[in-house]
Parts: structure tokens; sequence; C-alpha cells
């Protein structure tokens, strides 16, 4: 008889304790779904932390490093706006202008105008020259002769008025080689001529004719390259 009221006693208290285990294991599930839908800063509770700001609620700080990882891009934009604000480098003074004479200008025309009859007299005096060889007579001699000292002439006033305007420009940096190469050329062109006249025969049948033709046409060869190259290179 007491077994049986013992047992019934067990049954009765079984049952009244279910409702409460089933509302536990509601209030457990709501939790897990809030904090399934909660944000990335907030998680649930299951699992341990030490930041906790309420029952079954803890912050996480895991979303600090976004935040820290823009800061190299924002350096990174300003960098080229520093860079725009620095002074621009210091440039070079452009050279200045050489300014010349008006002496200058003018000897220069009478250069210029004089060496067009260059090429001209080459040619005559080497026809002449060639000439003499086949035939020698007076007329020929004298003509080759005046051609000649017509370019004595040419190549002292060119001479003097190069080397003139030569001096003037000594502190131009424009086409100084330039200049420097034509007034070498002219200038052993010049001693080439002096020494042709002097190998030139004489009426006694004195002098190597060889010599003096082989000069005479190194030395206009040598004037003819230094007046074209400063033709072309104007």
């Amino acid at each position: 008889m007491r077994t049986a009221v013992i047992v019934r006693f067990l049954i009765v208290a079984a049952i009244a304790l279910l409702p409460i285990r089933a509302q536990a294991q509601d209030g457990r599930d709501a939790l897990e779904v809030s904090a399934s839908g909660a944000p990335g800063a907030i998680a649930a509770a299951s699992s341990t932390s030490d930041y906790v700001t309420g029952p079954g609620w803890r912050v996480d700080f895991a979303a600090a490093p976004a935040a820290t990882a823009a800061v190299p891009d924002t350096l990174a934009l300003r960098a080229p706006a520093l860079a725009l604000a620095q002074d621009p480098p210091a440039q070079r003074p452009r050279p200045v202008a050489f300014e010349y004479s008006d002496a200058y200008h003018t000897r220069r025309k009478i250069h210029v105008y004089a060496s067009i009859a260059m090429l001209p007299l080459f040619v005559t005096q080497f026809a002449l020259g060639d000439s003499l060889y086949t035939e020698s007579t007076d007329g020929k001699r004298t003509a080759h002769a005046i051609v000649g000292s017509s370019i004595g002439v040419l190549f002292g006033l060119n001479t003097v008025t190069g080397v003139w305007n030569m001096w003037e420009g000594r502190k131009d940096p424009a086409r100084r080689t330039r200049r420097l190469a034509h007034g070498i050329m002219m200038l052993a062109a010049d001693a080439g001529f002096v020494a042709t006249a002097l190998l030139a025969p004489g009426d006694d049948g004195g002098g190597n004719r060889s010599t003096h033709r082989a000069v005479a046409i190194t030395s206009m060869s040598v004037a003819t390259a230094s007046y074209l190259m400063m033709l072309l290179t104007r």
C-alpha cells in the first residue's frame, strides 16, 4: 500500500516538471536565434568573452581593424598633395644672346659676298693652269697670273674680315666649333696659296710644275670644303 502511494507521487511530480523544462528549452532557442541575427560587432553569449554588457550578450571588437586599415589609403591620397605643395625644382637660367657690333655685321657681309666669287675663280684658274700643260702661250700665262692674283686678293680680304669677326665672337658659345673649324681650314688654304705662288714656274722654265699644281689643287680643295661646310650648315 505504501509502495503504491510513493509511485503515484513520483508520477505526479514528473508530470508537473515537464512544462518547466519545455519553457527553459524555448528560452534557450530564442536566445540562439536572436544571437544569430545580431550585427557583426555583437555575438551571442554561447562563446565565452571578457567583455559582457548584459545577460547573454557580449561586445566583439573584430571589426576594429577594418577602420585602421583605411589609414594607409588616406595617407596615400595625401602624399601627392604634399608633393605638389612643395616648391618646384629651380630651372637653369636661359643663356643670354650674344650681341655683336655693327662693324661685325658689316665685315660679315663683305666676307659672304666675296666668298661667292671663290668657286668661279677656282674653276677658271684650274682650267687655265691645265691648258698651260698642253699649250703654253703668253696670253694664257698672263690670264693665269691675273686670276691667281685675284684669288690672292680675295683670300686676303676674307682672312682679315674672318679673323677679325672670329676674335670678336670668341666668347659666343653658339656654333663655336663650326666657326673655329672653318677658320683653321681657311688659314691652311691661305698658307697653301702662298706656297703655290712661290712654287710657280718662271719664264726661264725653273720651278717644279708638278708640285705647283698639286699644292694649288690641295689648297683649292680645302678652301672649297670649308666654304661648303659653312654654306650647308647655316
